[in-house]
């Protein structure tokens, strides 16, 4: 009876350590294929390989192999030190997301697309070392959140610009012929403001110019004007400052057009009849200008009236002189029609005035031949 007692008792333990021990055998599976001279990634090894060796082979990661490398989606460790490695696609590794490291080492790597790290989220330590790398762009490493060690020694890299808030623990940059110009400044601020350790930092030495050869590029000195052509870089408590202040400042920007959408919707009628009044005085004073009728029309009611007596007098005068035609036979039609012209024609004088053209034009030519 107390057999069995102790026995129900420790049963439980002892499946829990069961299941612990088959946990850990199942979450690390690794699989060793050094120096087997592959040239393409074996498609046939266990889907459940958490830890993957093809260092001393012939692989070159090239499409087939990124395609088989998408199939081993629980590597947390991935090792191909010396290769023929000698581009990095992007999204080459997009589905290994808890991959933690990856060694890339003694290669032929010259160019790393901006998206190749894409999907490491949970990769840890990167190993780029003793490639052939001119050059980085910073942006690449910005999928990496939780990177804490990089290695980049022994490539050809003069000149590294670390990507705003790029966090790590452990930088190792020795054997590249770093230009300790100006343009290395914001590496070096970033290496004594961060947290980061510059591993072997006395042999991390500038290569150019030749003033500054073998002084670490940590500590190489540089004169004010390189001070004034590149500021330190932004730091995490600096940055998030500056977020607050700009996130407040949006909302107040929003707010100050939310006001002022609402006051135009109470005056844009205002607006509007201050627009069209201008645009028809506009107008008119336009039309006054240009068509000066008007005028005309307004000065031919300055002359008086005629009085009634005048009117009769100029009735007989003009009865009277209507036989002149007759009485000159010699006269030939086209000075009748230029007479008759004179008679019906008015004039305006400069003193406003409509001269009257209806006196008889041949009694005063006769009354100047006799004087």
């Amino acid at each position: 009876m107390k057999t069995t007692c102790i026995t129900i008792l420790f049963w439980p333990l002892s499946m829990l350590l069961l299941s612990d021990e088959s946990q850990s055998s199942q979450t690390e599976v690794k699989c060793n294929f050094t120096k087997k001279n592959y040239s393409l990634i074996p498609a046939d090894i266990n889907k459940n390989v958490t830890i993957l060796d093809l260092s001393y082979n012939q692989i070159t990661l090239n499409i087939t192999d990124t395609r088989v490398l998408q199939t081993y989606f629980l590597l947390t460790e991935f090792y191909l030190t010396e290769n023929n490695v000698t581009m990095l696609y992007n999204n080459g590794f997009g589905n290994l997301s808890n991959l933690e490291i990856l060694n890339i080492c003694r290669n032929s790597i010259h160019v790393i697309e901006q998206g190749a790290f894409m999907g490491l989220n949970e990769l840890k330590q990167l190993h780029l070392c003793q490639n052939k790398i001119f050059q980085l762009n910073p942006d690449v490493f910005v999928p990496l959140k939780n990177l804490i060690l990089l290695n980049l020694q022994g490539n050809f890299i003069s000149y590294f610009d670390v990507p705003q808030l790029f966090h790590l623990e452990l930088i190792i940059l020795y054997g590249n012929p770093w230009n300790c110009s100006c343009s290395l400044l914001n590496l070096q601020n970033w290496l004594n403001t961060s947290n980061v350790t510059l591993e072997n930092e006395n042999i991390t030495t500038c290569t150019y110019p030749d003033i500054l050869m073998y002084y670490s590029i940590k500590t190489v000195p540089y004169n004010a004007e390189c001070y004034s052509k590149f500021p330190p870089p932004i730091n995490e408590d600096l940055y998030n400052h500056f977020q607050s202040i700009s996130n407040s400042t949006f909302n107040s920007s929003l707010n100050n057009l939310k006001n002022s959408e609402h006051k135009l919707g109470k005056s844009w009628a205002f607006l509007v009849g201050v627009v069209v009044t201008v645009l028809m005085t506009s107008f008119l004073i336009f039309v006054a200008i240009k068509c000066p009728i008007w005028y005309n029309f307004l000065l031919s009611y300055n002359h008086h009236h005629l009085e009634e007596h005048e009117a009769e007098a100029y009735e007989d005068g003009f009865t009277g002189n209507s036989s002149f035609p007759s009485q000159a036979p010699d006269t030939n039609s086209e000075e009748t029609t230029v007479i008759f012209e004179q008679l019906h024609s008015f004039v305006i004088d400069d003193d406003g005035f409509i001269e009257d053209k209806y006196i008889d034009t041949h009694e005063l030519h006769e009354e100047n031949e006799f004087s």
